[in-house]
């Protein structure tokens, strides 16, 4: 018997994984996404056999809570166990009882969907798929890129022409086949649907597959094995489509059902305020319409009109208790420049919304100074630098006379916290 079954978000069928695929036939490919429900008799007897070696295994390392009845020939990258760093410079500022930063951009590509490509990619091999194919702004594809390589499978990218150079310059260094199409990310996504699914190939794209969750949720699983009894009082994190900040809710439930920890922490999900659809949504309450919109921020990562995973995303939020805020482009880019010099952590704009958006739950006092906090870094800087240098200054360059140095070091040119 297997550990695990699909159920449809909306109407609550189950499936076997041989069954369905994707989504509920009947409700959709939007409102029917699949959440993936387990046996915790199962789970239970093979966590209590089991060793959580976070250090040598990241995230196999909960393969008792991974859609897998064995976690054999993973990909052969290191993924997960990303640093948990504790800043007092931020705790004294902000005037928190502990803040903490999970840096995923310490993951192999870059990024936190390297959690969900490790899981995509081991789930095409043992369905015998030699081609995965998804739709992204960037971070996902170049994930991809990465494990398909590693793993032996060919990959097919669909990028908007806009994402960034780097993230496209790393699905050309890793050998996909890139589509660059010049349209929205939430075209993009139609057309990958469309053409990805008649060739036959694995789609790896958010909400669409409902392993990624899986492999996402492994993020709050690390944070509650790392904090234990001193779960954070609050979780941060980006939100674009909603696959992310669904799998927080999903990891620390996962572990709730299992005995392991006994609450969950307040999840906020920050959205840019240019590409907020979800938290519209949210905001006009139950049945959670989707209200699309033509996204527009900086943080390509999270800039998604019509998110996929909406309908999860508030049903989930809305059943802990949780909320969503959003942030000006310009509160994002002063995040990233603050984060850097505050704590060394070089976030791209979706990785800093997160700290935006803990510094506006400050302002509002929906944080008080009793709270511990985590914010969840989802990407490294060096992913997208044009978007950071617009708030830069400009580097001059210097004639190799030493007046000249020491005319700029008078200058007070020299580096300074903000």
């Amino acid at each position: 018997m297997s550990k695990f079954l699909l159920k449809c978000i909306t109407c609550g069928k189950e499936f076997s994984e041989e069954e369905e695929e994707y989504y509920c036939p009947v409700c959709g490919e939007r409102r029917g996404t699949l959440e993936v429900v387990y046996d915790f008799d199962q789970v239970r007897e093979k966590y209590e056999s089991s060793s959580v070696d976070l250090n040598n295994r990241g995230i196999w390392a909960f393969d008792f809570l991974l859609p897998f009845e064995n976690c054999t020939d993973t990909p052969r990258l290191f993924v997960g166990n990303t640093p948990l760093y504790r800043n007092h410079f931020l705790e004294e500022k902000y005037k928190v009882s502990e803040l903490l930063l999970k840096d995923d951009g310490r993951n192999p590509t870059a990024s936190f969907k390297d959690r969900a490509s490790g899981v995509a990619v081991l789930k095409a091999k043992e369905k015998s798929f030699d081609t995965v194919f998804c739709a992204s702004t960037g971070n996902a594809a170049s994930s991809l890129s990465g494990f398909a390589a590693v793993s032996g499978l060919k990959s097919v990218i669909f990028v908007p022409a806009t994402a960034p150079a780097a993230k496209i310059t790393q699905l050309q260094v890793y050998g996909s086949k890139i589509l660059a199409i010049n349209a929205s990310y939430d075209r993009v996504f139609d057309l990958s649907m469309e053409i990805g699914m008649s060739k036959g190939w694995y789609c790896r794209n958010s909400a669409i597959n409902p392993y990624l969750l899986e492999g996402k949720k492994t993020c709050a699983m690390e944070i509650a094995f790392k904090t234990k009894d001193r779960l954070p009082d609050f979780v941060f994190v980006s939100a674009g489509d909603g696959t992310v900040l669904s799998s927080f809710y999903k990891g620390f439930e996962d572990l709730m059902k299992l005995g392991v920890i006994s609450k969950i922490p307040t999840i906020v999900g920050v959205q840019a305020e240019g590409s907020n659809a979800i938290m519209r949504a949210y905001e006009r309450g139950y049945p959670f319409e989707p209200v699309d919109i033509e996204a527009r921020t900086v943080a390509d990562s999270i800039s998604v009109g019509k998110p996929r995973d909406v309908f999860k995303a508030c049903r989930y939020t809305q059943k802990h208790n949780g909320l969503f805020l959003s942030v000006s482009d310009g509160e994002i880019l002063g995040s990233i420049i603050e984060l850097a010099r505050e704590t060394g952590v070089f976030a791209e704009p979706a990785g800093a919304t997160a700290f935006a958006g803990f510094k506006k739950a400050r302002r509002l006092s929906i944080v008080n100074e009793r709270n511990s906090v985590v914010i969840v870094v989802t990407g490294n800087g060096l992913k997208d630098l044009k978007s950071v240098s617009y708030v830069l200054p400009k580097v001059e360059t210097l004639s190799p006379v030493k007046d000249a140095i020491e005319e700029a070091l008078n200058e007070d040119q020299l580096h300074t916290k903000q």
